[in-house]
């Protein structure tokens, strides 16, 4: 399917939440979505480079709704004070794509005392989905996007030891583990959205190997950017995809589709039996809940 971000139809009247869109494929997601009529609030834990990143797309784009918030995922409690500010505030939210995320850091954890990677990368956009949950209901047709990674299939879910206090920490393993998780809770969202009836809809997607900044901790990696990688701009197709196009309800994973997913056209991506895993994604969500103290949905 040779689909590019060209072909999105007109989003006037829509309002989308793009996280960690001040770079990478966030920023093209953000910048595609506004070129489309969207309103579009990227929210992202660094304000002044969101401003830069916003001021961009102002000045391409000189009609564009844009504007930034604050949000820190690895702080449950700017999750919850930009959802509350967001929530007293808009009337309907169309598109919330959960895309922010950190890659292979040094072992650390966030302000709650979760390990750096599943704490930013799943919980923080398990409580922002929650918190946001009542304004994507009352909004007809709404979606949720979370991305997700070719990472995710050799990850696993350690459930008896989330936080990498038992064991030798690889960075590596625990960005797996993240990536799974973005995955298996999408998939348990969806679930759980259709046995309680809503109208809301989720769906995960992953970037291939896209050339971004996620890469900075790795010197290796951001030499294989130069060579192998594909531009930030593909990379956020599959997201835009999911995001906008009504065949996209019909599958629950997007990305590249080309060699070993890493590139190519979007499609339908493989998903692991490990993902797909019902009993995990139920566990899954009963220990987000109890982790950030944020339940919804939670007797479906």
């Amino acid at each position: 399917m040779k689909w590019t971000e060209e072909m999105i139809g007109d989003q006037s009247g829509k309002v989308a939440i793009v996280t960690g869109s001040n770079t990478g494929i966030g920023f093209h997601m953000a910048r595609a979505l506004a070129s489309k009529g969207a309103m579009v609030v990227m929210a992202c834990r660094d304000s002044e480079k969101a401003g830069v990143a916003m001021r961009r797309i102002r000045e391409e784009f000189p009609d564009s709704e844009v504007s930034t918030s604050v949000l820190d995922l690895a702080d449950l409690s700017s999750v919850l004070s930009f959802s509350e500010g967001f929530s007293s505030s808009a009337e309907r939210l169309d598109i919330l794509i959960n895309n922010a995320g950190v890659m292979i850091p040094p072992k650390s954890r966030t302000k709650d005392g979760f390990e750096l990677q599943i704490g930013t990368n799943h919980l923080g956009h398990f409580a922002l989905t929650g918190h946001l949950m009542p304004v994507l209901e009352r909004t007809k047709g709404s979606r949720v996007v979370t991305v997700s990674s070719i990472a995710h299939n050799p990850g696993f879910i350690d459930f008896e030891d989330l936080h990498g206090d038992k064991k030798r920490y690889s960075k590596w393993g625990f960005y797996s583990q993240s990536k799974i998780a973005n995955l298996t809770f999408s998939l348990e969202l969806s679930r759980r959205l259709e046995r309680s009836g809503s109208g809301v809809s989720a769906i995960a997607s992953h970037p291939g190997y896209s050339a971004t900044d996620l890469q900075r901790h790795s010197l290796f990696w951001r030499f294989l950017n130069l060579i192998v990688a594909i531009p930030a701009k593909r990379g956020a197709e599959a997201t835009l995809y999911a995001a906008t196009e009504d065949d996209a309800l019909g599958y629950p994973y997007w990305g590249p589709t080309g060699f070993i997913e890493m590139r190519g056209w979007t499609g339908k991506a493989r998903m692991s039996a490990k993902a797909r895993n019902e009993e995990t994604g139920r566990r899954l969500w009963e220990v987000s809940e109890r982790l950030t103290g944020v339940g919804f949905l939670s007797e479906v």
